[in-house]
């Protein structure tokens, strides 16, 4: 008699995304991600997508989110990334935005599994939820449960080192104006979650508002940090007017440019660490 061993088959993967259930047959090898937070998410354990709509320039993905994956293909704008490019690839996954790329969804899941989450306009426990889903969906949920535990390790004893209580801002600042980012962006609640004391904590309807130099010295932050996206901006026409020396930016020099890309673009853990430890550096100095 034949004794024939039946070996189970590979169990699905079933995920909850923002516009439904996936389900996955296997876990996926060829990824393809249209945000640079889901980039973080991947790179944390250890996975390299092969399409990343990456803006059409590399040096926007923070370092040390670059620097833990293999080379990928472009596949455009995150704003409009390219379904040819995508297609081309032949992934077994897309990763959207739902904000970006909710428009799009049906031709994107009529080339791959699609699911799209919170990315554009998250706050710092969205993007830990999103790296939650993420890491169930590649089929290493142990792995992303244990660096999300060794991550939030890692910031609460940051929070044990911020004991001041001085009011921050983080803002981005070009030719146009100044965008303050209040409690609900990103940052903003990185620094909640790090115990820090924000300089808007009434803003609780939108993510930033636009302000001009009385708005700011309205708010009066003891520190600001600012990313300059242009060459020259306001602050160089503000910094003239008398109004500016009432600040106490301007009496401390606790003013601080920080990247655009670690603070503002990229929104993950890895981003997350980054900021913490420059915090921990300008306020700890």
């Amino acid at each position: 008699m034949l004794l024939c061993a039946v070996l189970p088959a590979q169990a699905s993967i079933e995920v909850e995304h923002e516009v439904g259930t996936l389900v996955l047959t296997e876990a996926p090898k060829r990824i393809v991600v249209l945000e640079y937070s889901f980039i973080d998410a991947l790179a944390s354990i250890g996975i390299s997508p092969i399409g990343v709509a990456d803006d059409l320039d590399p040096q926007r993905i923070i370092p040390a989110v670059r620097d833990l994956l293999d080379p990928w293909t472009s596949v455009g704008m995150r704003s409009q990334p390219s379904l040819e490019v995508i297609a081309r690839l032949k992934p077994d996954l897309i990763i959207g935005d739902i904000y970006r790329h909710r428009v799009s969804y049906d031709d994107l899941s009529q080339i791959a599994p699609t699911m799209l989450l919170k990315s554009r306009g998250e706050s710092y426990l969205d993007a830990l939820q999103a790296a939650k889903v993420i890491g169930k969906a590649v089929g290493k949920e142990p792995e992303m449960l244990a660096r999300i535990e060794q991550h939030k390790q890692l910031m609460d004893n940051y929070r044990e080192r911020f004991k001041s209580d001085e009011t921050i801002q983080f803002t981005t600042v070009n030719e146009r104006g100044m965008w303050m980012h209040g409690p609900l962006s990103f940052t903003g609640s990185l620094f909640s979650y790090l115990g820090l004391k924000s300089a808007l904590p009434d803003l609780q309807d939108n993510h930033l508002i636009q302000a001009n130099l009385e708005v700011l010295l309205r708010v009066n932050p003891d520190w600001l940090f600012y990313v300059r996206s242009k060459p020259v901006t306001v602050l160089e026409s503000w910094e003239k007017n008398p109004l500016f020396k009432l600040l106490n930016i301007n009496k401390t020099g606790q003013m601080v440019q920080v990247s655009s890309a670690l603070w503002s673009l990229n929104r993950g853990m890895l981003a997350a660490e980054g900021i913490a430890k420059e915090l921990d550096a300008a306020l700890n100095h």
